[in-house]
């Protein structure tokens, strides 16, 4: 199954909500790499196993399953979470882009780009692409309120 969406950050049409700048988002999704428990429901605990300047491999439990993943980025431009598929956990890639049509502009999006290994076409699989899709889209939007939680907890008034 493969997808993208893009999420707005900064809502221009609403001014009672503070625009967040590229710096705060991207501190946000590093964050999601390194303690990805405010972002994933369920997730029990998360063990960064390596890191580089560039990347780190994480074990993530969420109770007795275990999923190994990479997280790779090139910083303030895009993040990429790669888990290898299992017998229990078909695997796939998320990439999150910062998108920001003029460079000093308030406008802010993140595209949410979805490779999995769930089959759209045929069996089982098929029968939850719709509901699978319309859940990251959830969860996606829930990122978006986490990484402002966390900005706004991090400003200095």
């Amino acid at each position: 199954m493969e997808f993208e969406h893009l999420v707005e950050v900064n809502l221009l049409d609403d001014p009672a909500v503070p625009d967040l700048s590229r710096e705060e988002v991207w501190f946000g999704l590093l964050c999601r790499a390194e303690d990805p428990r405010p972002f994933l429901p369920g997730l029990d605990t998360c063990e960064v196993l390596t890191r580089s300047d560039t990347a780190l491999t994480r074990r993530l439990s969420f109770g007795k399953l275990q999923i190994f993943d990479a997280v790779r980025w090139q910083a303030m431009d895009w993040i990429c979470f790669e888990s290898a598929a299992t017998a229990e956990h078909p695997g796939g890639r998320l990439t999150i882009t910062v998108e920001q049509p003029e460079p000093d502009g308030a406008a802010l999006f993140l595209r949410f780009t979805y490779r999995t290994g769930l089959s759209e076409t045929a069996g089982e699989d098929a029968r939850y692409a719709d509901y699978m899709r319309s859940a990251y889209h959830q969860s996606d939007i829930d990122t978006v309120k986490v990484v402002r939680m966390i900005a706004e907890s991090t400003r200095t008034e």
